[in-house]
């Protein structure tokens, strides 16, 4: 397998995190995001991460997790049981189109102070989700881990590289700062954080 990748992008540690949780590997093709020819021409689009495997081309991060865990269903990341994992996939959705919108348009220049308050405002629900479990939706990791921690992690400062100066990660260090008062937050973000890595 090989994944294209650019340096800090939140998207490509979904996928880092995945195949090492699967005991998966991958050769890390690395891109300059100011140039992304290459992975234009590998995949028809400009966007990270791009998986090659087996002769298939599979963009898009949450793609890449469905095709894995297709491919190599040990261990799980989505729960076995229909109900659960039907939960997995609304979480995902949500967190895709609906939690990740404020964010993207605060980066975008948008003023609008009520996105800053409904990120931060998100805080709590993360924080009831880790009540009596060490994971997001039940006590392993799994998919839901995989989809929103390369983004939470932003709100505790030990958690990310100072080099990194996307803009859109500075808009998540700016609003979504967390410590004392989400004790479990803080907790899940280094458990998961000490986690391994595909590639690193």
């Amino acid at each position: 397998m090989r994944l294209h990748v650019i340096p800090f992008s939140t998207n490509v540690e979904r996928v880092t995190l995945a195949l090492a949780y699967k005991g998966l590997d991958a050769e890390l093709v690395v891109h300059d995001p100011a140039d992304r020819s290459s992975i234009a021409a590998v995949s028809g689009q400009d966007l990270v991460p791009v998986l090659e495997d087996a002769g298939a081309v599979i963009g898009d991060s949450t793609a890449i997790l469905r095709h894995l865990e297709a491919t190599h269903p040990n261990p799980a990341l989505w729960p076995t049981e229909p109900a659960r994992s039907g939960e997995a996939d609304v979480f995902i959705d949500w967190f895709n189109r609906i939690w990740k919108r404020p964010p993207n348009l605060i980066a975008d220049g948008d003023p609008d102070p009520q996105l800053a308050d409904e990120l931060r405002g998100s805080l709590e629900l993360f924080e009831a989700l880790l009540a009596g479990r060490d994971h997001l939706l039940s006590d392993g990791f799994g998919v839901a881990d995989a989809i929103a921690f390369p983004f939470l992690k932003y709100g505790n400062p030990s958690a990310y590289d100072p080099d990194d100066d996307e803009p859109f990660h500075r808009v998540l260090i700016d609003h979504l700062a967390f410590g004392p008062t989400h004790p479990r937050l803080t907790a899940w973000v280094q458990r998961v954080d000490a986690m391994p890595r595909a590639g690193g």
